[in-house]
């Protein structure tokens, strides 16, 4: 079960290393542009706001990857946080934004807490 849990997670953080990539430095390409129906002004515009975002996401990213580092406790606890903070901006997100949030942010994060805490 902790096996599942830890590919779970990595899976999690690299999910969210993607978003990294697309918000920080890919944003205002055509395909990232097409991926979040953004035109090219809004693109422009709001890339500082999307870099912010990015920056968000990695932090994330880096609390899941210093979790499977770390041993237990720290590494949990860790990992716990990192997951329950993915589902709970996933689901502000898929409030505010686009529900598609739901399916690449909330439902891998939910499933990778679970496992965790069946791993417990």
């Amino acid at each position: 079960m902790t096996v599942v849990a830890n590919v779970l997670v990595g899976l999690v953080a690299l999910i969210h290393l993607y978003i990294v990539l697309l918000e920080m430095a890919l944003w205002t390409t055509p395909r990232v542009r097409a991926t979040f129906g953004t035109t090219e002004e809004f693109a422009r515009e709001s890339k500082p706001l999307a870099a912010n975002q990015g920056l968000y996401n990695g932090f994330l990213a880096l609390a899941l990857i210093w979790g499977l580092i770390a041993s237990d406790p720290a590494g949990f606890q860790l990992k716990l946080y990192g997951l329950v903070c993915v589902v709970i901006a996933g689901l502000y997100g898929a409030a505010t934004a686009t529900r598609k949030i739901l399916f690449v942010q909330v439902l891998p994060g939910a499933l990778a807490l679970v496992f965790l805490l069946l791993a417990r």
